[in-house]
């Protein structure tokens, strides 16, 4: 729907949207023109002017011309509404080939790295770096409370068995 650059279902859309707001700003002066039994914001257009304006019928000519443009409002409606639509769907349409194009590309194996690498050229294996040692922190001195009694230290002979202990049963060997 482009002729010459110009894309008439654009528009027609922005042409017919000014008339829908004609349409409706119109529809509501007829209906504040109007005066319920000679009242209503009907008389603040004055009263005579309406009757000399239209003649003496003017409640019959302000309900028709509403009813007009009631008509009007509801086929500017349905036809906004067909149109935008339309336009939607020749706007989806447009995108629609570029997808079917990369859905119908086969899809190609992935590649290993020796295939990819030009002929004659080996990869170099990647080294990683030694993961670092633990770090071993030394025990803390345990601090022993003073006593009365100077505790004997006596150096430990390997050749003799340890002593048992008070509750222990068992015989030395």
């Amino acid at each position: 729907m482009t002729l010459l650059g110009i894309n008439f279902l654009n528009v027609s859309i922005t042409a017919l949207v000014v008339i829908y707001v004609f349409v409706c700003l119109m529809m509501i002066l007829l209906v504040l023109m109007q005066r319920p039994k000679q009242e209503g914001l009907g008389a603040a257009f004055g009263a005579n002017t309406t009757d000399q304006l239209f003649g003496a019928r003017t409640t019959n000519v302000l309900q028709k011309g509403t009813v007009y443009m009631a008509v009007l409002f509801f086929v500017l409606t349905l036809t906004l509404a067909i149109l935008v639509q339309k336009k939607n769907q020749v706007s989806s349409l447009a995108k629609a080939p570029a997808v079917a194009e990369e859905a119908a590309a086969p899809a190609e194996p992935p590649k290993s790295l020796s295939e990819e690498l030009p002929a004659g050229t080996t990869p170099t294996p990647v080294e990683t770096p030694p993961a670092p040692a633990p770090v071993e922190t030394p025990p803390a001195p345990v601090e022993t409370p003073p006593t009365d009694q100077p505790a004997e230290v006596k150096p430990a002979d390997p050749t003799t068995p340890p002593a048992p202990a008070e509750g222990d049963k068992t015989p030395p060997q």
